[in-house]
């Protein structure tokens, strides 16, 4: 008579999960999370990137038939109905109209100071919002730039005059 409820009782326990199990199984789960978390952060972040890179694009398409049409490039984004238009960060767009401008001193540069275009700047600050007229300095690395009026549209770091 003992053994059936030994049985019945060994039969019970060895349904369930042991706490080694559970531990080793909730182990398993956090390394997986450890791992996943940064990957998932790096694509959100690429993907940010190549949506401003889109949108500059899309605006520059915008500001150069405003330019065809009107023999000029507009002062401000709002002239072509892009006012108020933010980056996947939630920052606005900057716009610098460089053709009526003497010098090229407002313009962005790069590594040896020569302006990237000569039409108009159109960028986005990034991902920490802050920025340089230059492109080398660190905190210009994120910014989506345009550069060669148009033919190269990326992130600053990347950009290779």
């Amino acid at each position: 008579m003992p053994r059936r409820r030994c049985r019945a009782r060994c039969h019970l326990w060895s349904t369930g999960f042991t706490v080694l199990e559970v531990v080793i199984v909730m182990a398993t789960i956090a390394v997986l999370a450890t791992m996943a978390v940064p990957a998932f952060e790096r694509y959100r972040e690429r993907a940010r990137v190549f949506q401003a890179a889109s949108d500059i694009g899309a605006m520059s398409l915008s500001i150069q038939r405003h330019a065809e049409d009107n023999r000029a490039f507009p002062d401000t984004l709002d002239e072509v109905g892009l006012a108020g238009r933010t980056d996947p960060w939630g920052r606005a767009y900057r716009y610098r109209n460089l053709s009526d401008e003497k010098g090229k001193g407002g313009a962005r540069k790069d590594g040896r100071l020569n302006p990237l275009n000569s039409d108009f700047d159109l960028y986005s600050v990034g991902k920490d919002g802050e920025t340089a007229l230059p492109l080398p300095p660190p905190v210009s690395h994120d910014d989506v730039v345009r550069a060669r009026n148009g033919r190269f549209i990326g992130l600053a770091k990347d950009f290779d005059p």
